[in-house]
């Protein structure tokens, strides 16, 4: 059929209408892009077992990799000066959205734009670091998940100092460059005194450093450990489970997974799970345009306490019956 001229006039003055509504239809219904910056190794489609909740989370509420959202995944390798490029990477790959695993990827990721959004799965201090100007009111563009570690570190030498009663003196392993890290030690100082405990604080910079801070401990008489809750730590778990059992030192863990896959005595750790995959509502929220200043960051509200009575047999310990009853798992 041949259109008239004024037909085909008409047509192609309709066309001039619509296309650019099409255009603006596609732009809004667009895929939007998550830069996720992590110290742990994987990919979007296969992520570090550590944070299944959370892409577990962002797949229950419809998103989905290269259908309806794209991910990219970008890992330091344990060098958290890598965070400030992997940050810029984001802004270049224009992401609409970052989160964030650890305190030097969020303050990376903060320094290098203020108005990307950044959401933290489940960060050490939030506003003890910096990031957000209080929990109820983050301003600027920062807000996620907030795992209270300065106040979890204190109650890890308390519970330490439960199930060896004498201990004086503890060797405290802590990753310094990290910004949580001095707020943690600063918590134990001041639980220290009142417990009768000596700290011993070593300064870890990479997994080479381990053995030397496990052998000055023992030059000082060192009784038990405890390491603050830094990345680097759960990387290394294996090794310092290891030289803690070589040392015959009772050990208190930030995170669970020390006592499940390695041999430490005991960790005690807010669910990470848990906060994971309520981080992934943020994203949602977020996504749907609101604003990251006026979501209120949260906190822990499910904490575990895990023992191996196994460790605690080759360390020749009785565990009080009042902490297995406090227990959330006992590990035989």
């Amino acid at each position: 059929m041949r259109l008239t001229r004024a037909a085909l006039a008409a047509a192609l003055a309709f066309g001039v209408l619509v296309a650019p509504l099409t255009g603006e239809a596609q732009q809004a219904g667009s895929v939007p892009r998550l830069c996720f910056l992590t110290f742990y190794p994987g990919t979007a489609q296969s992520p570090s077992p550590r944070f299944e909740a959370f892409f577990q989370g962002l797949r229950d509420l419809g998103y989905v990799q290269g259908h309806t959202i794209t991910i990219d995944y970008l890992v330091a390798e344990g060098q958290s000066e890598r965070f400030p490029a992997l940050a810029a990477e984001c802004v270049r790959l224009k992401a609409d959205i970052i989160v964030v695993s650890t305190t030097p990827a969020a303050q990376a990721a903060k320094n290098t734009t203020g108005t990307i959004p950044i959401v933290m799965v489940a960060l050490g201090d939030p506003v003890g670091t910096g990031l957000v100007d209080s929990l109820a009111r983050p301003g600027g563009n920062v807000t996620g998940m907030s795992q209270m570690t300065s106040a979890l570190a204190a109650k890890r030498l308390e519970l330490l100092k439960q199930v060896v009663p004498r201990i004086s003196r503890v060797l405290v392993l802590s990753y310094l460059v990290d910004p949580i890290a001095p707020l943690q030690v600063k918590a134990l100082k001041e639980a220290a005194p009142s417990l009768g405990v000596t700290l011993q604080i070593r300064d870890i910079r990479s997994a080479d450093d381990l053995p030397a801070a496990f052998d000055a401990g023992a030059r000082e008489h060192a009784e038990g450990l405890l390491t603050t809750a830094e990345s680097i730590f759960r990387v290394q778990r294996v090794r310092v489970t290891e030289l803690a059992a070589r040392h015959r030192l009772p050990a208190v863990y930030p995170y669970s997974s020390f006592v499940t896959d390695g041999s430490g005595l005991m960790a005690y750790d807010s669910i990470e799970s848990d906060l994971h995959r309520r981080a992934a509502t943020y994203v949602d929220k977020i996504l749907k345009g609101a604003k990251p200043s006026e979501l209120a960051v949260q906190q822990p509200t499910k904490y575990e306490l895990v023992i191996s009575m196994k460790t605690a047999k080759a360390l020749g310990l009785t565990i009080p019956s009042s902490l297995l009853l406090q227990a959330d798992r006992v590990l035989e």
